[in-house]
C-alpha cells in the first residue's frame, strides 16, 4: 500500500482549487450561503453545549432552520446547474421560486414548532 505524501495532498488541493475557480459566480454565492447556514448551525450547537439547552424546542428550531435552509440551497444549486441533465428544461427563475416557496413553508413550520 502506497503512502500518501504532502505532495499528493498539495496536488489534490491545487486541482480542486483550479476546478473550483472555473465555477460560475452564482454557484459560488450559493456555496457561500450554504457554508454560512452550516456555520450558524454549528455555532448554535456549541452555544447549547456551553450554556445548556433550557428551551430545547428553541434550540431544535434554530438548528433545523439552518440545516433545512442549507439543504434547500443545495437543491437550488443542483437545479440551476446547466450541466445537470435532469433539470435542463427547468428555468432558473422557476428553481428560485421553488427555493423561496419551500423556505417559506420551512420557516412557517419552524415558527409553529416554537410555540
Amino acid at each position: 500500500m502506497a503512502r500518501s505524501t504532502s505532495k499528493d495532498a498539495q496536488a489534490l488541493f491545487n486541482s480542486l482549487r483550479s476546478a473550483y475557480s472555473a465555477t460560475p459566480t452564482s454557484f459560488k454565492i450559493i456555496d457561500l450561503y450554504v457554508g454560512f447556514a452550516v456555520f450558524t448551525a454549528l455555532i448554535q450547537v456549541v452555544y447549547m453545549a456551553i450554556v445548556g439547552s433550557f428551551p430545547f424546542n428553541s434550540f431544535l428550531s434554530g438548528v433545523l432552520s439552518c440545516v433545512g435552509t442549507a439543504v434547500l440551497a443545495v437543491c437550488l444549486r443542483i437545479q440551476v446547474n446547466k450541466e445537470n441533465k435532469e433539470f435542463k428544461d427547468l428555468p432558473p427563475e422557476r428553481a428560485f421560486a421553488d427555493f423561496v416557496l419551500c423556505n417559506l413553508v420551512l420557516h412557517l413550520v419552524i415558527m409553529n414548532f416554537l410555540g
